[in-house]
């Protein structure tokens, strides 16, 4: 799941360090994904303060939502439907009509909390704002990660640039798309390319929009 779609399950908490945490692994991985975190190893480094805990509870409810929405029958059925609304779209594409899939799917949840007022991304940035830093930083020193300069050169772009706000637009999920891409493919997508995958999601928003709900209140009742 994307940054939203995380935080969909922790909408009302008033613990901004829980909040970091839940989306921290992905975090980590748009700065360096070199960059392997494993702080279920030693539970007891993360235990000396209040905001450290909340960080290592988030992230430990991460890692447990990826686990349930991959293993999910939603999952597996939208992501086929997918594959096989942009294979037509990605013919002389490098681009793997199964990752693209993945990615869109988690966009587009992204985008049916906003654009169906689920959720408001204020409320998200806001969280991340006020996060205890300090306690941040000594979370990522403890994983080994020592240049935490960059990470939070990221993390202040990330938050400054407010990106989410934008997936209310099929233009704007397509860009972020491009660029993931672009992250393992050179030139991944053609201009028409780009275009005739912007009508792909419309269509599939759309679709989507009848039971996109119901992975979340699945996923929820597996947390509690």
């Amino acid at each position: 799941m994307n940054f939203l779609s995380h935080f969909y399950f922790d909408r009302d908490t008033t613990d901004p360090n829980l909040v970091v945490g839940i989306v921290l692994p992905d975090l980590v991985k748009n700065v360096n994904k070199a960059w392997n975190l494993h702080p279920e190893k030693t539970p007891e480094l993360f235990q000396l303060t209040r905001s450290l805990e909340s960080i290592f509870s988030g992230w430990k409810r991460h890692i447990k939502v990826d686990k349930y929405f991959h293993s999910s029958t939603f999952f597996s059925e939208h992501t086929d439907r997918i594959k096989r609304a942009v294979l037509p779209v990605l013919q002389n594409s490098p681009v793997r009509p199964s990752f693209l899939a993945h990615i869109t799917l988690e966009l587009l949840l992204d985008s049916l909390l906003i654009t169906e007022e689920v959720l408001d991304a204020h409320d998200f940035y806001s969280q991340l704002k006020t996060s205890d830093r300090e306690a941040l930083e000594g979370f990522l020193l403890q994983n080994n990660v020592i240049d935490t300069a960059n990470f939070f050169k990221f993390f202040d772009e990330f938050i400054e640039a407010s990106y989410l706000h934008s997936y209310r637009e099929p233009k704007s999920i397509v860009y972020a798309l491009n660029r993931i891409c672009m992250r393992l493919w050179k030139n991944p997508l053609t201009v028409a390319q780009k275009d005739d995958l912007k009508l792909v999601l419309i269509d599939y928003k759309e679709y989507l929009r009848t039971d996109y709900l119901q992975i979340f209140e699945d996923i929820s009742v597996r947390l509690t």
